[in-house]
């Protein structure tokens, strides 16, 4: 009986000895990763958006871009457009011919920053290593995230890394509900000569254009 217990210890120690050198792997891998892309002064990508639930029979695809600076981003995904200048949010959408401008509030607003989009995982996650794939050549380093709080409505996210370059190149979330929400990103490029200007938005010219301007008190 001694001896069986001595055994099962043994085999327990080292199965969290694997647990604790995979969450280390990762933090390391994701702490590389976060380094690089705050060493950017910019950053402009596009991607692929696939939401899917197989439950409800639902599949969407679209496509996207996004030029961030530091906290600000302009983003076109779904026909619409998206500013953020560091203080006010802007939200622009063509087809209604609306505007609908508000204040960031970062207490209110918690998650709102899609400059975050990259380094989203450095709180609020347990991590560890999984699956290495090689897609077109490249591999791919997938990091399992689960949510420290049990409430969240995330169940965890897949997040893919580039192990060439250290950029992530897919982010898979699914929720409480079986919902798969999957980024794929398809072009990366850094210190882009931009428009001082790109992150600015010009309400007259909406106006003029015969837009609703929409302000959020």
């Amino acid at each position: 009986m001694k001896s069986n217990i001595h055994i099962i210890t043994i085999l327990s120690l080292l199965f969290i000895t694997a647990i604790t050198s995979q969450a280390q792997e990762a933090k390391v891998l994701l702490d590389e990763v976060s380094n690089k892309v705050k060493s950017y002064d910019n950053i402009a990508i596009t991607f692929k958006y696939t939401l899917n639930n197989t439950k409800e029979n639902i599949k969407q695809d679209t496509r996207g871009d996004i030029t961030m600076q530091g906290e600000k981003y302009i983003l076109n995904m779904m026909g619409m457009i998206r500013i953020f200048n560091g203080s006010t949010i802007y939200t622009i959408v063509p087809e209604d011919e609306e505007v609908t401008i508000s204040t960031y509030n970062e207490q209110e607003d918690k998650g709102i920053l899609v400059s975050e989009l990259l380094t989203f995982y450095e709180h609020g996650y347990n991590t560890k290593m999984d699956v290495l794939q090689t897609v077109k050549g490249r591999k791919i380093q997938f990091i399992k995230l689960n949510p420290i709080n049990v409430n969240a409505e995330i169940k965890d996210i897949l997040l893919g890394i580039d192990m060439q370059t250290k950029h992530i190149s897919k982010l898979i979330q699914t929720d409480s509900s079986g919902t798969n929400y999957t980024i794929t990103i398809i072009s990366f490029s850094t210190n882009q000569s931009i428009s001082e200007t790109l992150f600015n938005f010009d309400e007259d010219k909406y106006r003029e254009e015969g837009y609703y301007i929409n302000k959020l008190d």
